[in-house]
């Protein structure tokens, strides 16, 4: 019995073992393949060979967006105008991979109860190889979220999730370029603002860093004429206003009170953008690259209101988290060099504890103006002179006290900057905090 027994397991052991293997079998031979149940695509097409489009609505102009050589897409029709090519490429996305939800019917006999007898919209994609492609998009679905589709020369109708009839049904205010400038921040070279009564130009330097050039040369906060540029690259029409509210800009543009007055220089040329603000506080822009006056966000309109010392750089070192090799530092009749080796920093010949050494560097790094006042500097009590940049640049800062306040200069720069006491007092105790190493690390481990 006890042999009958192992050999019935036996048999129902290689029956599953044989199941096991057929079923692995079957599943490979399906990979590869694709799912039977799948709903069918309306279209696959390749990206690269589409060159046109053609937007068609009930009772309105067509519109047309074409390829040009260098990639980027245009409208031409109903007028010329630059598209916005994210918009674009979300219809590319979509006519290239369109799914649908299913196969409603296979060969209808009458289409309107589809709405595609006389469809609401029709796309058209003209390709460089294979001819044209030309899409009807008719009612939506008593269910709503989907809409009935059908594709010339297909006699079947499909139905399509609603947003991607959102991405076809465009009108030439989606598609068109809604930024009021069109400069390449990559290839910045100049910008100027006009604000608070003043103009301040800005420039690049040897070491491509923004650099104030008017009124007077001056260290540039590359941090803020960054966001400041931001604030002009995101200066767009608003999409929300009707035409009646379009009209009416002009008119509040005239009564409002400029803000900002920008120009921007790039490989291309001078682009400028008029600011101003309403008694309700509503911004209005006018650009010279594209035409009329248009509402802009106040986000924009407020960051572009800028004074000189909103972007001055308002830090004594530039060095930043570039790690010093040398720190040179007096303090009245006390003075002190550290150079680094290694991993090591070093005084006379005696290693120094690198923590203690580490705070007086950010101490030195985070020395910042409060103003910047015409006079007050003199006689300097404080002397900082840090080494960067593998020794390749060198900055020195000079401090001086008159009364209760601290004022700065940068070696070989006439600017002053106003400190804060307190900072004073903190780079102090670090300098004197700045110890020699105690005990050697591998002496602490053990």
């Amino acid at each position: 019995m006890r042999i009958r027994g192992l050999l019935i397991a036996a048999l129902a052991l290689a029956g599953l073992g044989g199941l096991l293997y057929w079923s692995q079998r079957a599943e490979k031979a399906k990979e590869g393949k694709p799912d039977p149940n799948a709903p069918p695509k309306i279209l696959e097409l390749k990206e690269d060979n589409l060159v046109r489009f053609e937007i068609r609505k009930k009772d309105q102009p067509a519109v047309v967006l074409e390829k040009g050589q260098d990639g980027a897409w245009k409208i031409t029709s109903p007028e010329p105008l630059n598209a916005d090519q994210d918009s674009v490429r979300s219809l590319v996305s979509t006519v290239t991979s369109l799914n649908s939800d299913r196969v409603i019917e296979e060969n209808p006999e009458d289409l309107s109860p589809y709405g595609l007898q006389a469809p609401a919209v029709e796309l058209v994609i003209g390709q460089k190889e294979g001819g044209d492609k030309k899409l009807f998009i008719g009612d939506e679905t008593p269910t709503g979220s989907y809409y009935f589709v059908k594709l010339d020369g297909d006699a079947r109708v499909f139905t399509m999730a609603s947003w991607n009839k959102t991405s076809i049904d465009k009108s030439v205010w989606d598609l068109r370029d809604k930024r009021l400038l069109t400069f390449d921040s990559d290839k910045l070279t100049r910008l100027e603002l006009t604000a608070r009564n003043q103009t301040v130009e800005i420039g690049k330097n040897a070491q491509n860093e923004w650099q104030i050039l008017k009124p007077r040369p001056l260290r540039a906060d590359g941090g803020n004429v960054e966001q400041l540029i931001s604030r002009l690259r995101d200066a767009k029409m608003d999409t929300n206003l009707t035409a009646e509210e379009r009209k009416k800009a002009e008119a509040a543009f005239a009564k409002a009170t400029l803000v900002a007055l920008a120009r921007v220089t790039d490989a291309a040329g001078t682009q400028q953008l008029e600011v101003r603000k309403t008694k309700d506080n509503d911004y209005y822009a006018k650009s010279n690259v594209v035409d009329g006056i248009h509402k802009i966000t106040s986000w924009v309109g407020e960051g572009l209101d800028k004074g000189l010392d909103d972007l001055r750089n308002k830090k004594l070192f530039d060095f930043g988290w570039n790690e010093p090799t040398k720190i040179e530092w007096r303090d009245g009749a006390v003075t002190a060099v550290y150079e680094k080796s290694a991993d090591k920093w070093v005084r006379a010949g005696k290693q120094m504890d690198s923590t203690s050494v580490r705070n007086l560097i950010d101490k030195l790094r985070d020395l910042t103006a409060q103003s910047f006042p015409e006079k007050g500097f003199t006689e300097p009590v404080i002397e900082a002179r840090v080494h960067w940049d593998d020794g390749k640049r060198t900055e020195k800062v000079l401090i001086s006290k008159t009364g209760e306040k601290y004022f700065a200069r940068r070696e070989n720069e006439p600017a002053i900057y106003e400190l804060a006491a307190s900072d004073v007092d903190a780079l102090r105790r670090a300098a004197n905090d700045v110890k020699e190493q105690t005990e050697k690390p591998d002496e602490k481990k053990s």
